[in-house]
């Protein structure tokens, strides 16, 4: 795992230990103080080019082009809201994905499979335990950006994600949030309205280098990637990690998100 993670300034491999515990606590007070944390260089660049090298020939020939009209909540109607309200605004998500499942042995699921990495995961986002995904098609998925694509404004379902950013874009492909812009009591619907419109000040941009691990925490936190520009495509991998073990995704789902059951 040497060869693949930089151990010596990000100590995984040590659990226990005071400078992994140190990490820990630096992470844990960035995700309480911004609602993420990053390890930027966490991926040495020769295990970068090996991923990438492992995982174009089947993005450009086997992955699934997911394209859709959404509104921030991705669901049809919200309880409460008309359908022409504004915060109701439909926006367009595209990307291009790549399952588990199609690159069972390339550098993310080395990484994904580690138990290491899963421990300290679990500590930073104070779990006592996190397990890999038994779904064989959603437990890592690999997705490219191409020109003028973007994944669009959105509150996540799940309590945090886990992202490695394997290549970035010549231009755009910028992480843009805007912090806590509900709560589980107030969905402020107003405020959602005027930041869709382009009208909210308080929207903070991230651009992240090839090789940075993201632990975000998107529930309340609205947030989009830009469009990329250029022809070099943005690729991510997304880890899929649960407090119980054995989750699967329905057949309906695997439908949905892949075009295809495992």
């Amino acid at each position: 795992m040497r060869e693949i993670l930089d151990l010596d300034r990000y100590p995984l491999d040590k659990p226990g230990s005071a400078h992994w515990h140190e990490l820990v606590s630096r992470c844990r007070g960035d995700l309480a103080d911004t609602g993420m944390y990053n390890l930027d260089g966490l991926v040495r660049p020769q295990a970068l080019e090996r991923a990438l090298s492992e995982i174009r020939p089947v993005m450009d020939t086997l992955s699934c082009t997911h394209r859709r009209l959404h509104n921030i909540y991705f669901k049809k109607d919200v309880a409460g809201l008309a359908p022409d309200h504004p915060a109701l605004r439909r926006v367009e998500t595209v990307n291009h994905t790549v399952c588990g499942d199609q690159i069972p042995e390339s550098v993310p699921l080395w990484i994904y499979e580690w138990p290491q990495f899963a421990v300290f995961l679990a500590a930073t986002v104070g779990k006592e335990t996190l397990y890999t995904m038994r779904d064989p098609l959603a437990r890592v998925n690999v997705m490219a950006y191409r020109e003028g694509e973007a994944l669009n404004w959105h509150f996540d379902r799940s309590e945090f994600t886990t992202t490695l950013l394997l290549q970035a874009p010549e231009a755009g492909g910028d992480f843009q949030y805007r912090p806590q812009l509900r709560s589980d009591t107030d969905p402020n619907y107003d405020g959602v309205a005027r930041l869709l419109t382009g009208g909210d000040p308080d929207v903070k941009t991230l651009r992240m280098a090839a090789g940075t691990l993201n632990v975000f925490q998107g529930k309340n936190t609205a947030h989009r990637v830009t469009p990329s520009v250029g022809p070099r495509e943005r690729v991510i991998a997304v880890f899929s990690y649960y407090e119980r073990p054995g989750v699967m995704f329905s057949r309906d789902e695997q439908i949905g998100f892949y075009g295809r059951t495992a």
